[in-house]
């Protein structure tokens, strides 16, 4: 039985992988305005959008009739499903995703845990499980083992989007500001934490160092992505040439891609990140 792999449109993938699964949108809310995630709205839009408003957007879950919509498909060619959502504690996307599936056979449904460049990482491991030749099962047993292992973290340039969303103060943001501190996120059991804070992008990028290797290091033998918010790959191509030690061990060549919105929601731009699998 053939396999078709289904992700939500958190997941920033690079051109090549997109093309190898289908792709359930989430919705992005400015104000009164919606927009379909990846559809109507595309990363570079959405920062533009981002810097000019006073109201944080939104994002709404993707619908479950949105799931069953590939479910049916993927039933009527015979294929059997797995899909993978942007973790449960983030978005309902992971339950509507569950409910479409209950008048479906051989659906397949893992909660990635993590989210935009993490999420990207699982699916890219689901296609080369894929390519091995595993079934459905195989690879959705396989991947809620390796899911444990994502690491994600990122170096936020400003404090003003996390104040907006109520996850730091206005007196932590406005001493933040004059501080240059920059707080370093992680995706840690589903969900955003703050790791810690730097004075400026040369600590900051010191801290993002000192995080992968208190995870014990890159498992270079599974993918692995970095990503940025906003509008440029500045701070980002500063820190890959700051942290090279790290990468010309095990990558031929760093990936890097654009992060969409509910991470970008709350690093606002600037922000830098990193997604591995933990030796």
């Amino acid at each position: 039985m053939k396999t078709r792999i289904i992700v939500d449109s958190t997941a920033d993938l690079l051109p090549g992988f997109k093309e190898r699964v289908q792709v359930v949108p989430l919705t992005v809310h400015f104000g009164d305005q919606e927009y379909i995630d990846g559809v109507t709205i595309d990363h570079k839009t959405f920062y533009e959008k981002l810097v000019e408003t006073d109201v944080l957007p939104s994002t709404s879950q993707a619908t479950p009739a949105a799931f069953a919509e590939q479910y049916e498909a993927a039933k009527q060619a015979g294929e059997a499903v797995v899909v993978i959502t942007l973790s449960s504690k983030l978005s309902g996307t992971y339950q509507s995703a569950r409910i479409a599936s209950e008048d479906y056979e051989n659906i397949y449904i893992v909660d990635s845990g993590s989210a935009a460049i993490g999420g990207s990482i699982l699916v890219e491991l689901a296609l080369q499980y894929l390519d091995a030749g595993m079934t459905a099962q195989e690879i959705a047993t396989k991947l809620e083992e390796e899911k444990e292992k994502i690491v994600i973290v990122a170096l936020v340039d400003t404090l003003d989007y996390l104040k907006m969303g109520g996850r730091v103060s206005k007196t932590v943001a406005f001493a933040g500001t004059l501080l240059n501190i920059k707080p370093v996120l992680s995706v840690t059991n589903g969900d955003i934490k703050m790791l810690g804070k730097a004075r400026g992008s040369k600590q900051g990028n010191n801290l993002l160092v000192q995080e992968i290797e208190k995870a014990g290091g890159v498992d270079f033998t599974k993918p692995v992505l970095l990503g940025y918010t906003g509008l440029s790959d500045v701070l980002l191509l500063k820190y890959i040439e700051d942290s090279k030690h790290i990468w010309e061990a095990g990558l031929e060549d760093v990936r890097y891609t654009t992060i969409g919105s509910v991470i970008g929601t709350h690093a606002g731009p600037g922000a830098v990140a990193v997604a591995f699998f933990k030796n």
